[in-house]
């Protein structure tokens, strides 16, 4: 199993990215924090193989934690970047840092899963050949392109609007129903927006509507998707 540790100052966003993990054939999350100083004590102390990192953090940006950990005497362990910053000089500091990837918020589930499974490629190829002792330069091309989402897995992404399809996947990787809040603060749109996407996905069949009562009487309108069966 690859362990991931996600990071994440958001701590609704923190579970939803690590429930997603968990739905991914041969990854595990073994932990969740939400400043680069708890991180580097869950790094310590669970050594995981791979990191969901986001830039923003409270006490240090994800760039400068990931920084820190390759000057270390021990390998860093790998990092794929989930974040809302867009600016190219970010981009480009990740990818001098070596991470595996840049994924930019809002994003759906698809897009996350696609990349861990070629990360898990990648990393079981780079495994099977790590006793050759030279690598020839169509074995090296290989194993880059592995790191690639391949175009016949992106095909398979559901006919829905774009930003529709992402909150489709954000209440799917959930482990729990959603709210129009959370969906809102996980994929950067506003509250209305998402509102209205969830009662049209739910109005097509696609998730189902849970009414949570609270001390004011005012129902809170959760949304998730119907038990595997119940689709037609």
């Amino acid at each position: 199993m690859i362990k991931t540790l996600v990071i994440d100052d958001d701590f609704r966003v923190a579970r939803i990215h690590a429930a997603s993990v968990e739905r991914i054939d041969g990854f595990v999350c073994t932990g969740q924090a939400h400043t680069a100083a708890e991180a580097r004590e869950l790094i310590e102390r669970d050594e995981p193989d791979l990191l969901i990192l986001d830039i923003y953090l409270p006490d240090e940006d994800g760039l400068s934690l990931l920084r820190s950990l390759a000057a270390r005497s021990q390998p860093p362990p790998d990092c794929i970047f989930i974040t809302a910053a867009r600016d190219l000089a970010s981009v480009r500091a990740a990818i001098g840092l070596g991470a595996i990837y840049y994924l930019v918020k809002p994003f759906g589930f698809q897009q996350l899963r696609e990349q861990l499974e070629s990360y898990r490629r990648w990393r079981s190829q780079v495994s099977a050949t790590g006793s050759i002792d030279e690598a020839d330069q169509a074995t090296v091309d290989a194993l880059y392109n592995l790191r690639r989402a391949p175009a016949a897995e992106r095909s398979g992404r559901t006919r829905l609007p774009p930003t529709m399809a992402k909150i489709l996947d954000v209440v799917t990787a959930s482990s729990e129903p959603c709210a129009a809040s959370v969906i809102a603060a996980e994929l950067g749109i506003s509250r209305p927006t998402a509102q209205r996407y969830l009662t049209e996905l739910e109005r097509r069949g696609l998730l189902e509507l849970e009414l949570e009562y609270g001390a004011t009487g005012r129902p809170i309108h959760r949304y998730a998707r119907p038990v595997p069966g119940d689709l037609h």
